[in-house]
Formats: C-alpha cells, sequence, structure tokens
C-alpha cells in the first residue's frame, strides 16, 4: 500500500561505443612503446654495436661476471679471451656484457710508411723554399 513499484529505468544512450572503447587501449600502447619498448630496442642496438667492434686487447666483462682480455677474435661469432696468466677461454661474442677499455685499431704498415713518405715530402719542400727566399 504504502510502498509502490519501482520500475527499471531504460538505460540511456551507451556514449560513442567502439570509438571510445578504444582511445584508452591506444594511449595504454602508446605509454609502453615509449617507456619501455624503445629505450629497450635502442639499448639492444647500442649493445650489438659494442659486440661489432670489439678487437684484440679489448678489456671485456663475460655475461657471467669474469673479467678478461680478449687475444684472438676467431670469427664473427667466437672470441679467445685470456681471464688469468695462462689461462685462455673461447666465448661466443653474445656472452660479452660490457667492453671496459677499448684499445686503438692498430693501423696498417702501408698507411704508416705512406703518412712518412709525405712527412718527408714535406718538410723537403719546406726545405727548399727556405733555401730559394733565403739565396734571393
Amino acid at each position: 500500500m504504502f510502498i509502490s513499484t519501482a520500475w527499471a529505468q531504460g538505460g540511456g544512450a551507451a556514449g560513442g561505443g567502439l570509438f571510445e572503447a578504444i582511445i584508452p587501449l591506444v594511449l595504454i600502447f602508446a605509454v609502453f612503446y615509449f617507456l619501455l619498448i624503445r629505450p629497450q630496442q635502442k639499448k639492444v642496438k647500442m649493445h650489438r654495436e659494442m659486440l661489432g667492434n670489439v678487437r684484440r686487447g679489448d678489456r671485456v666483462i663475460t655475461g657471467g661476471g669474469i673479467f678478461g682480455t680478449v687475444t684472438k677474435v676467431v670469427n664473427d661469432n667466437e672470441l679467445v679471451v685470456q681471464i688469468a696468466e695462462a689461462v685462455k677461454v673461447r666465448i661466443a661474442r653474445g656472452t660479452i656484457a660490457e667492453v671496459v677499455s677499448k684499445t686503438e685499431p692498430a693501423r696498417p704498415e702501408k698507411a704508416e710508411k705512406a703518412e712518412k713518405a709525405e712527412k718527408a715530402e714535406k718538410s723537403e719542400k719546406s726545405e727548399k723554399s727556405s733555401s730559394d727566399v733565403a739565396a734571393s
């Protein structure tokens, strides 16, 4: 008697529907891309570059935490690393975690000889020009 019957209201319009449901997913993906995926890709690229530039004489740390010096580059995938005096191990290039110190690349002998020859020619020319000036 005092209680009236409650009727369910007819629901209003559901809004934008599919468009409004996709926007949060796109935003979440964009945040993940810029905060997680992209920095990881840069880090992997730098590590791959570092592994490609490893040469004899470099001090390295392996993935297991072993310090050593590269004594020989066997091929694109293998290195020989000296971890103690008279102890050399053959490791996969991918197991190198970090290069501690780099060595300068060895200069080819031909380039050194050519550079010395150029310096000698320049000094001879400067001596000739100075002697010509003094003779005048």
